[in-house]
């Protein structure tokens, strides 16, 4: 059995008027970090084509943002720092998810970057893979046994070398990540 999950972070996309669908679209057309005006969907479709989930690793900012992704596949997300009460009300801080057999954490991540692994580490016990953001880097490292993994931001390249968003591959035995770096349009 083998699973494909979609991974994003730092999303960092609101609107004002959310509620209704012409604030909705307009908050999904709004992708910061010098890239134009996108639609967020048709910017990860082509890379989530058939993925089994979607983790969000929160900064979402609003909650519309979840919404709009459960229209390509189940979403498991946390909150963020960033985010408002909108999604904080609705997410937790953090989630141990049983996923094809592995225990994946899920997590947003705080304060400097570095240390980061130390820090968001220590908030799970066992664990095979850490999902996290925050930092806005992409970050696919193994340590000790477990992957360490952040997709960086589809859509904010504050403190980032480029946008991007990620892949984990899960088969019988292993857990994978992938990093997708967006090529400007």
């Amino acid at each position: 059995m083998s699973l494909k999950i979609g991974v994003l972070s730092d999303t960092h996309l609101s609107d004002v008027g959310e509620s209704s669908n012409k604030g909705l679209a307009r908050m999904l057309e709004k992708v910061r970090g010098g890239r134009p005006r996108q639609d967020l969907i048709e910017l990860i479709s082509p890379h989530f084509d058939g993925v089994d989930l979607i983790l969000h690793a929160g900064d979402m900012v609003d909650i519309t943002v979840f919404r709009a992704l459960e229209t390509i596949a189940p979403v498991k997300a946390v909150a963020g720092n960033m985010d408002g009460p909108d999604v904080t009300t609705h997410l937790p801080p953090k989630r141990l998810e049983t996923i094809g057999g592995f225990r994946i954490g899920l997590i947003h991540g705080w304060g400097t970057p570095l240390g980061m692994d130390e820090k968001i580490r220590s908030e799970f016990d066992e664990v095979d893979c850490i999902v996290f953001g925050h930092t806005h880097t992409p970050y696919n490292q193994e340590s000790e046994g477990v992957l360490f993994f952040n997709p960086g931001s589809p859509t904010d390249r504050a403190f980032a070398p480029y946008n991007a968003l990620g892949i984990l591959h899960l088969g019988d035995n292993t857990i994978r990540g992938e990093i997708i770096r967006l090529l400007p349009p």
